[in-house]
Order: C-alpha cells, then sequence, then structure tokens
C-alpha cells in the first residue's frame, strides 16, 4: 500500500451532516433503503418514510445532488447513490434522579451521516432513459413531473366541470318543483278559505243556512244514481267473467 492514499475516500460527490442529534443505529435504518437507489427514486422513498430522521437525510441528499451540479457540473437525471453510512458522534451523558437517592446515566446519542452521489454508467443510463419513455416520462424527471401535473390538472378541471353541471341540474329542478307545490297549495288554500268566507259571512249576519243543506242535500241525491249505476255495472261484469 502506497503511503498517502486515503482509505476512506470514495469517488462521487458528498454532502455530510455532523452532530444530528439522533442515534447511528437508527439513522443507518433509513439509510439502507436508499443505498444503490436513483437520486429520484431515494427521494421519494424518503419522502413517504415515517421516521423523523428521514427529512435530516433528505436534506443531505438533496445537497449532496446540487453539490454535483454546481461544483462538478454533473446532470442530476444521471445520479445515483452510491454510498451512505452514519458513524457514531460524541454522546452526551447526562443523570436521571432514581429512588433512595440513586442516579441512573441518560445518553444522549449523536451521529455523523455521510452521502454520496456518483453518475451512472452509460447503459444504466440509457435503459433507464428507455424505461422512462415507456412509463410515459421521457426526457427525464422534470418532463415527467410536468406531464404527470398536467394530467392530474385536467383531472381536476373535468371534475369540477362535472360538479357544477349536477348542481346546476338540481338547482333547476328544485325551483320547478317549488314553483309546482307553490301552485296546488295556494289553488287548495284559496278554495277553503273561499268557502269558509262564505259560511261564516252567512252565520253573521243571521241568514238561515237552510239554502245551503239543500245545495248539499241536492249535490248528494244527484252522485247517489252514479254510483248505484256504477255498482250495478261491476256486478254484472262479475257475473259474466264467472259464467
Amino acid at each position: 500500500m502506497a503511503f498517502g492514499t486515503k482509505t476512506n475516500e470514495r469517488p462521487g460527490t458528498r454532502a455530510q451532516i455532523r452532530y444530528l442529534r439522533v442515534s447511528a443505529y437508527k439513522a443507518r435504518e433509513v439509510l439502507d433503503l436508499v443505498r444503490g437507489k436513483h437520486v429520484r427514486d431515494a427521494d421519494e422513498i424518503l419522502g413517504l418514510v415515517e421516521r423523523d430522521v428521514a427529512r435530516d437525510i433528505r436534506k443531505c441528499l438533496a445537497s449532496a445532488v446540487a453539490n454535483a451540479a454546481n461544483n462538478d457540473s454533473q446532470d442530476p437525471e444521471a445520479l445515483f447513490v452510491s454510498a451512505c453510512y452514519a458513524d457514531e458522534g460524541p454522546t452526551l451523558k447526562r443523570w436521571r434522579p432514581r429512588a433512595r437517592g440513586r442516579a441512573t446515566r441518560i445518553r444522549k446519542r449523536t451521529c455523523h451521516i455521510t452521502i454520496i452521489v456518483s453518475r451512472q454508467s452509460d447503459n444504466e443510463i440509457r435503459l433507464r432513459t428507455e424505461r422512462d419513455a415507456r412509463s410515459g416520462r421521457a426526457g427525464g424527471g422534470t418532463a415527467g413531473r410536468a406531464s404527470r401535473r398536467a394530467r392530474v390538472a385536467s383531472s381536476r378541471q373535468a371534475t369540477e366541470t362535472h360538479d357544477h353541471d349536477h348542481d346546476h341540474d338540481d338547482a333547476v329542478d328544485t325551483d320547478v318543483t317549488v314553483e309546482v307545490d307553490d301552485v296546488t297549495v295556494t289553488d287548495e288554500v284559496e278554495a277553503d278559505a273561499a268557502e269558509a268566507t262564505e259560511i261564516d259571512d252567512a252565520v253573521n249576519e243571521g241568514e238561515p243556512t237552510t239554502e245551503l243543506v239543500e245545495e248539499a242535500t241536492a249535490e248528494a241525491e244527484a252522485e247517489e244514481p252514479a254510483a248505484e249505476a256504477d255498482t250495478a255495472d261491476e256486478a254484472d261484469t262479475a257475473n259474466k267473467d264467472e259464467d
């Protein structure tokens, strides 16, 4: 081994978070999910992880991609997470009082997180480009996200238009129903009110109501023959059916 060679130096562009207030064990469980992934896939995975340390790791990944694009003139769509690891940092010692005058040590762990991104091989870039083209994300992640945003916007617009049409139809139907109901109820109320007013006027003026009674009796007698004729017709029809 030649002297002066750094054994821990790995190719690629790196970003580091030092003295992060989380244990290295917890950080390593999240880093194992994104090791070897494309930077876009790694960012999506970290966005879905429910651990608090995932937010800090996601920021570190974004910093590494920015360093590669600005300092090394790399294409962000051709990068992947070539290495990521967490080293233990200094541990803060605290004390917690316990029963009978005793005390228990509290260890507040820290760690240093390092993420290294590198450029993929030409064959991997070609395969990924073909896969994105087949899935409708041709031209890289930016074009894919733009096309997806356009599809989501068009879908929302269609849904809003559909809901607006339904609301308009419901409003028209309600108005028509209300108008019809109002006309029917108004006619019945007016007829009942007119009849009640006529009877009240006759009673208040002291006029005999015999004429009203006779009119009602005559109407009932006129309706009885028609009812009897209908009953006779029904009976004849039933007898014919039995024969």
